[in-house]
């Protein structure tokens, strides 16, 4: 099945970066962007602006105080003692100039694409600039300051009473933030696959976080082992995310394409090539015909290999988002172009070689301890799940 795609996207929206040697580097949307024009996946499909989200939008999930110090903190007129009770000026939340103006702008992009969706503007939609899933209530988290899916969540609830909505998060990450803020609320299912909390950050998404209160079963987890590869992770990725989306039956699908659980990137430690990165947006692009008339809205997130690992990954994202097939090489331009800047040597292809990515020593291991904890999830989640 196809539909109608967009893809939302400004200059402004790469002004979201932490500067220096971050491993937060907006540089990967500009790689990515250039990639897709250069192969010719952006013809027929300009891109769309968006508008930054006002305070009003920002505080259906975050508290005021909190946005008035990221205010500040922008402005350089809070004290630094102040900002870390809200996890600001941290090593992993530095401060920059005009932070909450570039924060806003990559909220307003994923709002907008879930409008778009929503409005039927768009079957599907994709904002590479947003998957900001750390970001809480009150305080900055994880290289996120504010929640881009958790205000575009909330403002959809607004705007169309009734919606069910299912938030799935594939980073290697645990999708925290969006959880919490939608713990208790049964028109809201999260699913997070990641590296499980015991051996990387926020070290939370165990099986037992289910949700609570009438949200009881609506928050799904399935973490998973270091070095988890490919088939192991679709595996757990096919017995459980079609299974509770199918009981859950959304009005939309809102997915987070973190590509940080690939094995090269250097913040994680799972084994993921690029076919996990072509899997798994084929898939929500199929169960979105299947449950919900197509409506898709598909975000970035982690990724932390910004030259051979995240534009591949995010283009792969963008050709199933836009019905194109992925071309087989990077073409030759893109690769002159970026070659000379990068510090590491760019592939020529856009799909992995199996031979480069074989079976870690305890493969089978791993997928059977991945296997039993995807069993565990559907046993905890599935009964209240309405």
């Amino acid at each position: 099945m196809t539909g109608r795609a967009a893809i939302v996207h400004d200059p402004t929206l790469e002004s979201y970066g932490f500067g220096g040697d971050h491993p937060f580097n907006p540089l990967r949307l500009r790689l990515t962007l250039e990639l897709c024009e250069d192969l010719g996946l952006l013809e027929g499909h300009p891109l769309t602006p968006s508008e930054p989200a006002t305070d009003e939008d920002l505080t259906t999930v975050h508290n005021l105080t909190y946005v008035r110090m990221v205010q500040r903190a922008g402005r350089g007129s809070a004290f630094l003692s102040d900002l870390l009770d809200y996890g600001l000026g941290t090593g992993d939340n530095p401060l920059f100039p005009d932070m909450h103006a570039a924060c806003a702008r990559v909220v307003g992009g994923v709002l907008e694409a879930c409008r778009l969706v929503m409005g039927g503007g768009a079957d599907h939609a994709m904002c590479i600039s947003g998957g900001l899933h750390h970001a809480m209530r009150s305080r900055a988290s994880g290289f996120c300051v504010y929640n881009d899916a958790g205000v575009a969540i909330a403002r959809l609830k607004e705007e169309h009473p009734g919606i069910r909505i299912a938030y799935v998060d594939t980073d290697a990450h645990h999708g925290d933030g969006v959880q919490w803020m939608f713990y208790e609320d049964p028109a809201v299912l999260t699913v997070s696959l990641h590296e499980a909390g015991r051996y990387l950050f926020p070290g939370t998404g165990e099986v037992d976080e289910k949700g609570r209160g009438e949200g009881r079963g609506y928050a799904v987890n399935v973490p998973l082992r270091p070095y988890t590869d490919d088939d192991s992770f679709i595996s757990a990725f096919e017995a459980v995310v079609p299974e509770v989306l199918r009981a859950f039956g959304p009005d939309l699908i809102l997915s987070q394409n973190g590509c940080d659980a690939h094995k090269l990137d250097p913040l994680s430690h799972l084994s993921a090539t690029t076919r996990l990165y072509e899997h798994t947006p084929a898939r929500m692009h199929d169960l979105a015909h299947e449950l919900c008339n197509g409506r898709w809205v598909a975000t970035g997130g982690g990724g932390y290999d910004i030259w051979r690992v995240v534009p591949r990954a995010w283009t792969a994202l963008w050709a199933a988002v836009s019905h194109q097939e992925l071309p087989e090489k990077l073409p030759e331009g893109w690769l002159a172009r970026w070659g000379e800047k990068s510090p590491v040597t760019l592939p020529r292809l856009m799909r992995d070689d199996p031979d480069d990515y074989p079976p870690g020593p305890r493969a089978r291991e791993i997928s059977e301890a991945n296997k039993r904890t995807a069993e565990k999830v559907l046993e905890k989640v599935l009964p209240y799940i309405r």
